[in-house]
């Protein structure tokens, strides 16, 4: 267990609590028992979640209407987005399946990996209060939060494309600024992304996120690691 807590930076007093957030039920039924998996975990996090997110919305964006964060939220909390998150610390490395579930790619399952991740929220809540969860969600959703606060439409490019390359291979893309021009007041900025040794599109805009994001989307348009 130890690789997984040092991925999230975080050390479970009760290790218990860990290892039933890793328990996949199929894995409980072959081992007749049926009590000890991961789905009352789930249960818990998905609520942990759910407050977390929210309350960071709310903060985050104090002029948007309910229906406009709630689509945010969504967007946060949706089961790929959950799956995602997941492979960024290669949980699915660590649950716990049974020898079926294993041979069929259950390890790589997106439901799997949602409801595990929900499930390690529900954990370290347990294990250490609310405070202590919401580092962590926080810590692990930063980047996607940090994209939304600066560019909160609908669409995320950035994380379509992440989501999309990390079915594939659990290996994020990687952006770079490989350009600048104009004047300091008016500068436009092009970059590129990358992934796996491909350079995957370029794409250019008035600040370095909407550059990365601009790229991304024109990768999801031309999709060359399907040609390549």
């Amino acid at each position: 267990m130890q690789p997984l807590e040092s991925r999230i930076h975080y050390k479970f007093r009760n290790s218990l609590l860990l290892a039933e957030a890793l328990t996949h039920p199929s894995l409980a039924y072959e081992s007749q028992r049926p009590h000890f998996d991961n789905q009352r975990l789930e249960f818990l996090g998905d609520a942990v979640l759910q407050l977390i997110v929210t309350e960071q919305l709310f903060r985050l964006f104090p002029d948007f209407p309910e229906g406009r964060l709630t689509k945010l939220r969504a967007r946060v909390v949706s089961r790929r987005a959950l799956a995602r998150f997941a492979m960024a610390i290669h949980l699915g490395d660590y649950v716990l399946l049974g020898k079926g579930e294993e041979a069929t790619g259950g390890r790589r399952r997106l439901s799997t990996l949602a409801d595990a991740f929900e499930a390690l929220i529900g954990a370290v809540y347990l294990d250490s209060g609310v405070d202590k969860a919401s580092e962590l969600v926080l810590r692990l959703l930063e980047t996607e939060i940090g994209n939304m606060a600066s560019s909160p439409e609908e669409r995320n490019p950035k994380g379509e494309l992440q989501e999309c390359l990390q079915a594939i291979q659990p290996t994020a893309p990687f952006y770079r600024i490989i350009g600048e021009t104009g004047p300091e007041h008016r500068r436009v900025f092009q970059a590129e992304v990358a992934w796996m040794g491909l350079v995957l599109a370029t794409g250019k805009g008035k600040s370095k996120k909407e550059a990365e994001a601009r790229a991304a989307a024109e990768a999801l348009r031309v999709r060359v690691w399907e040609t390549d």
